[in-house]
């Protein structure tokens, strides 16, 4: 999988919000909102093919947790990518 490349990542008054490239008449119910490990989760994986266990290894290469936590919380911010349609296959 990978995140679709019409999709940012901006940094707006200190919150990290995911916007659609180009587009002027953006749905603001659908904003993606993501906390620090999320932003920088999406800055290490843009543009590169991954998986979730690639996912929870970065997870675990920078924060002091543990192999199963990182991979459910790493399921858990592809589920949110994947259900406004920032991933695709």
């Amino acid at each position: 999988m990978r995140i679709k490349q019409e999709y940012d990542l901006r940094e707006i008054a200190g919150e990290y919000i995911v916007v659609i490239q180009g587009q002027l008449d953006a749905d603001m119910t659908r904003v993606i909102a993501l906390n620090e490990s999320g932003a920088w989760l999406w800055e290490e994986l843009s543009g590169k093919d991954f998986s979730p266990q690639q996912a929870a290894e970065l997870l675990c290469s920078r924060y002091e947790v543990e192999a199963d936590t990182a991979l459910s919380d790493a399921e858990k911010w592809i589920e949110t990518l994947e259900k406004c349609g920032a991933i695709e296959a």
